[in-house]
């Protein structure tokens, strides 16, 4: 006779889970949409930043800044643009100036110069039209209402690499130009744009290139000490007491040291920390961080993933987007139908220049 093992039923296991201790005391510290109330090692870019928008706050209207933000993945770019426009439109409103901080993510309107426009027009106009505009009349209609409505925007566009693949120069130029043909009106538009690789401005006319080029803000990558720093200010806000050993902290912060990237850092505590809780212990531990690092592979560098792109272009090389299971957008990379072997054979042929 086959004895049958008895399952427990799925709602039955989340209660159980659910009723056990947990070693979080808020998870909200680790996740990525956190903005923390201090920007550890990023206190002098967010004073510069701050300097190079004064002219807002001091001066409304005169001036119009456009800021380049630029880092490798991981370095707080998204987080430093965040931290400070939450700050500079609580200014703002304390002192009764009409300034809005509009953040627009290019990636998500796949780098459309008129998907953003129309979003941020939006934003203000609910009931603006879909259809019936080109990207430069949608410009032109977007400082016409901020004229109308007496207002002044700093647009943030996080990912801008991706406005810049999409569009090449012409988008940008008109961004960075279009209120030289306003002479005598008040300037409404500011911009901060975030881009990882700086070597994508190149490709841009020399006017828009200088224009972007005075004003770049740079961040480094976090060195180990300054990795611990964030992690064990991140611990302290999401664990409860005692858990968290300080060599552990050292042991995460060392793992992400080699691309100082605080992202994959604080993703590897908090994996480690579901490790602990899924087996009910009490502490975290080397093997929680462990299994947390295998589960969680770090982002591909810049010049790693670029060869990726080129053998999945070439067919070698699958990529799609990840689905539920997984934080954030994540690209899934796999073997194409091709047999490992023969795919093999031909990179060691290719690196042998054979």
């Amino acid at each position: 006779m086959i004895e049958k093992t008895s399952l427990a039923p799925p709602a039955e296991i989340i209660r159980e889970t659910l009723s056990k201790p947990s070693i979080f005391k808020s998870e909200e510290p680790l996740s990525l949409e956190y903005i923390p109330a201090k920007l550890p090692h990023r206190e002098n870019q967010l004073k510069f930043l701050t300097e190079l928008f004064r002219s807002l706050i001091d001066k409304p209207g005169t001036t119009s800044p456009k800021v380049l933000v630029t880092g490798d993945i991981g370095t707080g770019k998204t987080v430093l643009i965040t931290k400070f426009g939450t700050d500079i439109a609580r200014t703002a409103k304390a002192l009764k100036l009409n300034l809005l901080y509009i953040p627009i993510n290019c990636r998500e309107y796949r780098g459309s110069l008129f998907m953003i426009l129309k979003r941020v027009l939006q934003t203000f106009t609910p009931a603006f039209p879909q259809r019936g505009f080109s990207s430069e009349e949608l410009l032109q209609i977007l400082l016409d209402q901020l004229d109308r409505k007496n207002l002044h925007i700093i647009l943030a566009l996080d990912e801008a690499d991706m406005l810049i693949k999409a569009e090449g120069e012409t988008s940008l130029y008109n961004l960075t130009r279009i209120q030289e043909e306003r002479p005598g009106r008040p300037v409404r538009l500011s911009l901060l744009m975030v881009v990882r690789d700086l070597r994508l401005l190149e490709t841009l006319d020399r006017s828009t290139l200088s224009t972007l080029q005075r004003n770049i803000v740079r961040l480094e990558k976090y060195s180990s000490p300054q990795l611990e720093s964030i992690l064990r200010e991140r611990a302290e806000l999401s664990f409860n007491d005692g858990v968290v050993p300080e060599t552990l902290v050292e042991l995460v912060a060392d793992m992400a040291a080699s691309a100082g990237d605080a992202r994959y850092a604080i993703e590897l505590l908090w994996r480690a920390g579901k490790y602990a809780d899924s087996e009910g212990a009490r502490e975290l531990k080397p093997d929680h961080v462990r299994a947390a690092q295998n589960s969680a592979h770090q982002v591909l560098r810049s010049e790693i993933w670029k060869y990726a792109q080129n053998l999945s272009a070439a067919g070698l090389l699958s990529t799609q987007l990840s689905s539920t299971g997984f934080r954030g957008k994540t690209t899934l990379l796999g073997l194409s139908a091709a047999p490992a072997a023969d795919i093999r054979k031909w990179m060691e042929s290719s690196l042998s220049g054979n």
